[in-house]
């Protein structure tokens, strides 16, 4: 800024820096959330919404053990966790589908003894709360995301961003891109 420049001048002239994500390959968006539908009983879902923290702090020490090579990768990328008006909300990202599906399976893991005791509490008192879940497998290519002055969220923030100028510099030229060389 110079002595001729206003600092609303100064605003307007700063470039905007653009950046995307940089993940490459296949990749699974899952989707996982709880409804509370008696939220004056804490006793009947608190011990749901107690058990995804626990499977999240599992899966972070997986990624870093894995990423020393102590342990082998579960496919874990990483995680958000959100709040609606239904309830808890938590977004994932993994590697594949096959890895997301074998961490569900995995006794000595959290996630299996929590579904059961889930399940027990379910029918002990049907409709107190629920649980739900998305997934979506999403093929190498097809995840299109722009990020100005450095708001990464989601995968940006997961994965690392890049150059937006690396996939294109419009939507439709970033979606089905793979970051060039360089």
């Amino acid at each position: 800024m110079t002595a001729e420049t206003t600092p609303t001048e100064a605003a307007t002239d700063a470039r905007v820096t653009h950046t995307t994500h940089a993940w490459e390959g296949d990749l699974v968006v899952f989707h996982i959330g709880m409804t509370i539908r008696k939220p004056h009983r804490p006793d009947l879902w608190l011990p749901v919404a107690a058990a995804m923290p626990k499977m999240l702090a599992e899966l972070e020490r997986n990624k870093a053990a894995a990423a020393r090579g102590d342990e082998e990768d579960l496919g874990f990328l990483g995680a958000r966790t959100l709040l609606s008006g239904r309830g808890p909300w938590v977004v994932q990202w993994w590697r594949s589908t096959e890895q997301l599906y074998a961490y569900a399976r995995l006794a000595d893991r959290a996630h299996l003894p929590a579904w059961r005791a889930f399940n027990t509490a379910a029918r002990r008192s049907p409709g107190a709360v629920g649980i739900w879940h998305e997934t979506y497998a999403v093929p190498a290519g097809s995840v299109e995301t722009i990020y100005g002055n450095g708001a990464a969220v989601g995968l940006g923030a997961i994965t690392g961003t890049v150059p937006v100028t690396r996939r294109g510099r419009a939507a439709r030229e970033r979606l089905g891109s793979t970051v060039a060389d360089g």
